[in-house]
């Protein structure tokens, strides 16, 4: 039997295994999002949305394999894998035609206002008990993504409103991924859903017609995929190893290579309104993350025996 001491170990070396697996992963979708805004300005978003989706499929399929292979593709429940996979497409839509022209930490900070969304849904949506202080900490998260839109100034996109719809549609697929992970691994949603949005790139190729990338483009666009599904293995096998509320925090940590990146290729940088709105949106972030993870914890300890 393992002493204590030696449990707690094995637990930090696991969390720590997860932050450095977490800490790669958004490196990599950085990367993954500067090729999107290279290659955004020459290709349709739809043939960009195929390469992401279809040479995504690879490392998926590793995914696959360490769920235990081709029968954990089995489901019983196709039309919510529909549903969930349709919105995550329209998000992923929204946020690639973004970057045409948008910076890509102003992308970023705004797509924060996803888990804002998501606690927002979780009473009426999921039947969760939203207390006033999460609540609280929702309306002051939305006070930041509204000081990183500015409103009613000529700086607001309509591409900047269309990622805040993207945030809402990533709450709304996180809900689904909730429901179908009852049944269903990440394998299997990931899958189903890198599956649809290649086939209905497809379809939107044949109506809308297909660039021909340079040699030099097409090495870059199949990138996008391969860089961006291995990011996800990397975020998925950080979950596995890690604590969630150890290493979900680091996910705010994203906003650190769109500011680096955008600053070396572009020259660009958050101005103070932006970065100040930043801070308010990943303070109530981390705020939601740290009382959903202590009444979790609160509940566990309901349910623990007697001793």
């Amino acid at each position: 039997m393992n002493s204590p001491s030696a449990a707690i170990a094995i637990s930090a070396r696991r969390n720590v295994l997860g932050a450095i697996h977490m800490v790669i992963g958004l490196f990599l979708f950085g990367v993954m999002e500067v090729l999107i805004k290279w290659q955004v300005a020459d290709y349709p978003v739809h043939q960009l949305v195929f390469f992401r989706a279809s040479f995504g499929l690879i490392p998926c399929l590793v995914l696959v394999w360490q769920a235990g292979g081709l029968s954990t593709l089995k489901t019983t429940r196709p039309f919510e894998h529909l549903l969930r996979s349709l919105v995550g497409l329209s998000a992923m839509w929204l946020v690639f035609s973004a970057y045409e022209t948008m910076h890509l930490a102003d992308v970023g900070a705004i797509l924060f206002a996803a888990p804002l969304f998501l606690t927002a849904m979780a009473g009426p949506v999921l039947g969760e008990t939203v207390g006033a202080r999460r609540w609280s900490a929702v309306m002051v998260g939305f006070v930041g993504v509204l000081l990183i839109l500015k409103p009613g100034t000529t700086a607001l996109q309509p591409a900047a409103v269309g990622v805040l719809g993207a945030a809402f549609l990533f709450a709304v697929a996180m809900i689904f991924m909730r429901r179908l992970g009852t049944t269903e691994s990440a394998a299997t949603i990931t899958f189903y859903l890198s599956v649809f949005i290649v086939l209905v790139s497809l379809v939107l190729i044949a109506l809308f017609g297909w660039v021909t990338p340079t040699p030099a483009d097409f090495l870059a666009l199949a990138m996008i995929g391969l860089i961006g599904g291995t990011a996800q293995l990397f975020l998925t096998q950080s979950l596995r190893l890690g604590e969630a509320a150890v290493v979900s925090p680091l996910r705010y940590s994203s906003i650190i290579w769109a500011v680096l990146f955008g600053y070396l290729f572009w020259g660009s940088l958050p101005d103070a309104m932006v970065v100040t709105g930043l801070v308010i949106v990943i303070s109530s972030g981390l705020y939601i993350l740290h009382r959903e993870t202590r009444l979790s914890l609160v509940e566990r300890r309901r349910d623990l025996p007697p001793q």
